[in-house]
């Protein structure tokens, strides 16, 4: 079980923030490409440059309901003094003219019908007269005649062919993180599926005697697993496809047989057992598996953190990163490490959030010389981003991470932060950024 692999430890090093997501990232690799269907590839990203094949549009096309005309037979017209043409065509979007427009002559033209041969220029039908009588062509509801009143300049409502997108054109390069508004990109050159960078599989682990998954009856002394279910709708947040293999008990055989489940994902994330405090056992196991570094990283709430990669029995190698068992600890230490870890996979951009400067409406303690996460809700207000603590910041209290928006940040260096002082803001969730008025 990978017994021979060296370990690794950092031992009683307190490492920073950016030590600790350098380790981390530079251990990762993206994931190879999969081809899939357009509806199932928003939030991927491409794995190829996607060229258009086609001009889009492929014809030349009217941009209106109307005449095609040419530009030549309308010069000088005006209310007063009109231009009487024969229709010789009407031509429906899909449809290919029939005739060429030659001198007197006009054809009835429909919103991206192709303009024929000869037309250079759409007239709406709102600046026009229909005059019906005996006709030649194959419909009688068409007019025989129509009278330009008003003349538009040459060349108008008329959308060439390639204006959009020219066939050979880069129309995304690899790379690109495929958004919604983007399928509609894809489908119009005629793709039904694109090839992408696949969604890595996040295997999650709790371990701990005291955990009951949520639903089931609590014993005495036992708690719900919020860990659990928080960390597989973070999984899913980021993008990542998450396996939940359940709740470990604190004994070396169902903590093995839960670990041999684990290693068929891409990557694994457990909570508890990696702080100086737990059980030997976890770390006794883990370490055994693979090569694992048990870290203490100079950031509040989060300090524990344990990273390596653990084998199966055919050798194969699967990243792990340990969480505290603390529930808000564990989300706040996934969000600065393993977001970004399984943005690295899906071959992501930009694998870290941007931050923001915000007003600090409360003031923030750091009595440890650790970089401080304070949960807190940002808003807009009079053109300035504001952050508001949520409350009691203990890293037990989950109810302080659901109020929140965004992690305001109070440096190593800075023993507190102050009512009205300017700071940078972790945004978590743009869309519960409001604007206060």
């Amino acid at each position: 079980m990978g017994t021979d692999h060296a370990h690794r430890h950092y031992g009683d090093e307190m490492l920073s923030v950016e030590e600790a997501q350098e380790h981390i990232l530079s251990a990762l690799s993206v994931l190879e490409p999969e081809e899939k269907p357009l509806i199932e590839a928003i939030g991927q990203v491409l794995a190829r440059d996607v060229v258009s094949t086609i001009d889009i549009p492929p014809l030349t096309n009217s941009a209106m309901d109307g005449y095609a005309v040419r530009y030549n037979d309308i010069v000088g017209v005006s209310e007063g003094s009109p231009v009487k043409l024969r229709v010789i065509d009407e031509i429906a979007a899909g449809a290919l003219p029939l005739k060429e427009v030659t001198a007197g002559t006009a054809s009835r033209i429909m919103t991206g019908a192709p303009i024929p041969v000869g037309a250079d220029t759409v007239i709406p039908f709102e600046d026009t007269d229909e005059i019906r009588g005996r006709v030649d062509h194959e419909s009688a509801l068409v007019p025989a005649y129509v009278a330009i009143r008003y003349i538009s300049p040459k060349g108008s409502s008329v959308r060439p062919a390639g204006q959009d997108v020219q066939q050979g054109q880069l129309v995304y390069p690899a790379g690109t993180m495929i958004r919604s508004v983007d399928v509609g990109g894809f489908a119009s050159i005629g793709l039904g599926s694109v090839p992408v960078i696949r969604r890595p599989v996040v295997s999650i682990l709790s371990t701990g005697n005291e955990l009951v998954f949520p639903g089931g009856k609590l014993g005495e002394g036992q708690i719900y697993d919020a860990n659990g279910i928080g960390l597989i709708a973070a999984v899913l947040a980021s993008g990542g496809i998450p396996n939940f293999v359940g709740i470990a008990k604190d004994n070396v055989d169902d903590l093995n047989n839960k670990l041999d489940e684990c290693l068929k994902g891409d990557l694994l994330v457990t909570s508890a057992g990696v702080s100086k405090g737990d059980f030997d056992i976890v770390k006794d196991v883990l370490a055994a598996r693979g090569e694992m570094g048990f870290w203490s990283v100079r950031m509040r709430p989060g300090k524990p953190l344990a990273f390596g990669t653990l084998y199966d029995e055919s050798g194969k190698a699967v990243p792990h990163l340990g969480l505290p068992g603390n529930p808000v600890s564990a989300l706040v230490a996934f969000e600065i490490f393993v977001r970004p870890s399984i943005q690295k996979m899906l071959g992501a951009p930009t694998v870290l959030r941007d931050t923001v400067e915000a007003v600090l409406q409360n003031s923030i303690d750091n009595n440890d010389g650790r970089r401080v996460y304070a949960r807190v809700i940002v808003q807009y207000k009079d053109g300035v981003y504001i952050a508001s603590t949520t409350g009691d910041q203990g890293s037990n209290l989950l109810s302080s991470m659901l109020r929140a928006n965004g992690l305001a940040i109070c440096p190593e260096t800075q023993r507190s932060l102050n009512v009205g002082d300017k700071i940078r803001v972790h945004v978590t969730d743009w869309t519960r950024v409001e604007q206060v008025l």
